[in-house]
C-alpha cells in the first residue's frame, strides 16, 4: 500500500518580493519518507524551505501538508499543522537553558524530552546549561530536538552540518540519518555536504536555477560521481 503524501509542492512559483527564485517546483514527500536536496548556492535550496514555511512570497502554485493547501497560512499557523522547521540559524533562546527551550516547544507525541536525550545524549548532560553556553555542535542538536518535540508531521532541516568540526557532522550525521528511519516522520533536508545528504537520504533532489533538474536515487549518484559533478557543477565536498 502507498504511503500518503506528507508535502506537496504544485507547480510553486516563489521569491522574496517581486523576485521569482523558485519556478514551477513539483514535489511530493510521502509520510516516513526522507529526501535530500542538494545544489550550489543561490539555487534555491533554503527558498524552498522557506517557502514551505510561508516566509516568502508566493506567485503561483499550491504548498500541501497532508492534503490540506497551506499557502495561505502564516508561518506559526503552519508549524501547528505539523510542520517542524531547523533553521540554519539555529535561533535557540541563549537566555534559557537547554532543558528550558525544549519545554517550551513540547507538544504530545512520541518525541518527548526523554526520547531526544536518548537521540542526542549530549544535551542531557548540558541540559542545565543556558543556550549561550553551548558550542555550535550542541547548539544544532538542541534546534534539532526543539523542532522534534513539537512532534511535527514534516520537519524540515536547512544545512545542519553548516560550519561545524568533521567529529560533529559524523555525530550529528548518525542521528539524522536515525532521524530518517525513524517511522511516520518525513523528512526534507538541505545540506550543502553532498556526502552527507546522500548517506542520509536514499532519495535526492538537485536544484539548479530555481529548478529541479534531478530527482531520483541517491545511490545512484553516489556510484556514478560523473554524473553528480555534471549536476551539481562544481566539485563536491
Amino acid at each position: 500500500m502507498t504511503a500518503p503524501i506528507a508535502l506537496e509542492l504544485d507547480n510553486v512559483s516563489a521569491g522574496y518580493g517581486e523576485t521569482v527564485v523558485l519556478e514551477n517546483v513539483r514535489l511530493t514527500l510521502k509520510e516516513g519518507e526522507s529526501l535530500s536536496i542538494i545544489g550550489r548556492n543561490g539555487v534555491g535550496k533554503t527558498t524552498l524551505l522557506a517557502t514551505v514555511m510561508g516566509h516568502t512570497t508566493l506567485h503561483g502554485g499550491n504548498v500541501r501538508l497532508q492534503g490540506k493547501d497551506i499557502g495561505g497560512l502564516v508561518a506559526y499557523r503552519r508549524n501547528w499543522a505539523g510542520l517542524g522547521y531547523v533553521p540554519q540559524e539555529r535561533e535557540i533562546f541563549p537566555s534559557l537553558t537547554l532543558l528550558e527551550n525544549l519545554q517550551v516547544a513540547v507538544r504530545p507525541g512520541r518525541w518527548t524530552i526523554e526520547a531526544v536525550f536518548k537521540l542526542f545524549p549530549r544535551l542531557e548532560e548540558r541540559q542545565t546549561n543556558y543556550g549561550n553556553q553551548l558550542s555550535g555542535g550542541e547548539q544544532q542538536m538542541l534546534a534539532i530536538a526543539r523542532a522534534l518535540v513539537g512532534n511535527p508531521a514534516v520537519l524540515l532541516m536547512d544545512e545542519p552540518s553548516e560550519g561545524l568540526a568533521p567529529v560533529i557532522v559524523e555525530e550529528l550525521t548518525r542521528a539524522v540519518k536515525r532521524l530518517a528511519e525513524a517511522e511516520g516522520l518525513a523528512l526534507l533536508l538541505v545540506e550543502q555536504n553532498t556526502r552527507v545528504a546522500l548517506q542520509i537520504s536514499p532519495r535526492t533532489v538537485v536544484m539548479d536555477r530555481g529548478r529541479i533538474v534531478y530527482d531520483g536515487s541517491s545511490e545512484e549518484l553516489q556510484r556514478d560521481a560523473a554524473k553528480l559533478d555534471q549536476l551539481i557543477g562544481v566539485s563536491h565536498r
